[in-house]
C-alpha cells in the first residue's frame, strides 16, 4: 500500500476523502440491498462487500476500482439510472487514484510509522 501513496492526507483533505468513501459505500450498499430483493445475488453481494471495504478504508485502491466497475456496469445496464452509475464510477475511480486518507484502516495498517532510535548507553 505504501508504494501506491506517498502520504495519507490528514486534516480537511482527509475528512473529504472520508466523506467520499462513506457516500460511495452507502450508495453501493443501498442499491445492492434493493437489487437483492429482485432476486439477483452475485453483483449485489460484491457491491455490499465493496461498500463495506470503502467505508472502512481497507484496500481502498481495489475497492475503488471495483466501485468504478460496478458503476460502469450499472450505467450500461440500467439506462434509466445511468447518471447515478456514472457518478458512482467517478467516485470509485477518484478514490482508487487519490487513496483512502488519514482516517482509514489502510493508513493504520500500511501508513508511515515513526521509529525512535535511542542512543545506546556504554
Amino acid at each position: 500500500m505504501r508504494r501506491l501513496f506517498s502520504t495519507f492526507a490528514p486534516g480537511w483533505p482527509g475528512a473529504g476523502l472520508l466523506l467520499m468513501r462513506v457516500v460511495a459505500g452507502v450508495a453501493l450498499i443501498s442499491t445492492a440491498i434493493m437489487r437483492l430483493q429482485t432476486g439477483a445475488v452475485v453483483i449485489p453481494i460484491l457491491a455490499i462487500i465493496t461498500g463495506l471495504l470503502l467505508m472502512a478504508g481497507l484496500w481502498t485502491p481495489v475497492a475503488g476500482s471495483l466501485t468504478a466497475i460496478i458503476g460502469i456496469w450499472r450505467s450500461v445496464n440500467h439506462i434509466s439510472d445511468a447518471w447515478a452509475g456514472m457518478l458512482l464510477a467517478t467516485l470509485g475511480a477518484a478514490l482508487a487514484v487519490i487513496g483512502p486518507g488519514f482516517w482509514s484502516l489502510d493508513a493504520r495498517l500500511f501508513g508511515w510509522k515513526r521509529i525512535d532510535i535511542r542512543d545506546r548507553e556504554s
